[in-house]
């Protein structure tokens, strides 16, 4: 079990080395990445299919921005770090070093405003991830990715091209070979039409 704790640690560590360097999987593939290689948890579904409700389940705390339309433009890197029991929880963004969020509405609030400042305030997205790391000793440790969610036509003030840019992007996490993909589809949904399956 400690070795497989350390091997995770080191992923994790791994992963926000790659973030730093630039290298965070998909876009321009003239040289490999090591990003690519890594593994991971890709979580995908529609838009509105309840992944931030999920995640926020795995975590146990509110944290996600909420919204109609697209709520998710960036991928979130969201890694999970097991404190002892009795350790307060906070929050960690790779962008701001040593800044520890202990009120997770502020978290919520630097999500939005990360996501802003490299898209700006319309509905476009970007392939940059955040990266997020909450310590808990109420989490296990994981890594899991928060993609943005499946449409089907774009709204005002996206890109014509804005469903085949996430299918895109969607697609270049779940096809590598050594990820494993969480498809959230809402229970209302049938299964067989669902945007994740």
């Amino acid at each position: 079990m400690t070795t497989m704790e350390s091997l995770i640690g080191l992923v994790n560590r791994i992963q926000r080395a790659c973030t730093v360097l630039g290298d965070y999987g998909g876009g321009d593939s003239t040289f490999s990445s090591l990003w690519e290689a890594l593994p991971t948890v890709a979580v995908v579904g529609g838009q509105s299919s309840g992944k931030s409700s999920v995640l926020e389940s795995i975590v146990g705390r509110d944290f996600l921005p909420r919204g109609s339309g697209i709520v998710t433009r960036r991928p979130l890197v969201l890694q999970l770090h097991k404190t002892e029991d009795g350790s307060q929880e906070y929050a960690e963004f790779l962008h701001l070093p040593r800044r520890k969020f202990t009120d997770f509405a502020q978290v919520r609030k630097e999500i939005s405003d990360e996501t802003d400042r490299v898209t700006g305030k319309t509905k476009q997205i970007s392939p940059i991830p955040i990266h997020l790391s909450i310590y808990s000793p109420n989490v296990v440790n994981l890594t899991l990715i928060d993609l943005p969610g499946l449409t089907k036509v774009a709204v005002e003030g996206q890109a014509e091209t804005i469903v085949q840019d996430i299918e895109n992007m969607v697609r270049s996490y779940v096809e590598k070979p050594n990820s494993i993909i969480l498809a959230i589809s809402p229970a209302n949904q049938d299964i067989a039409t669902s945007d994740a399956i």
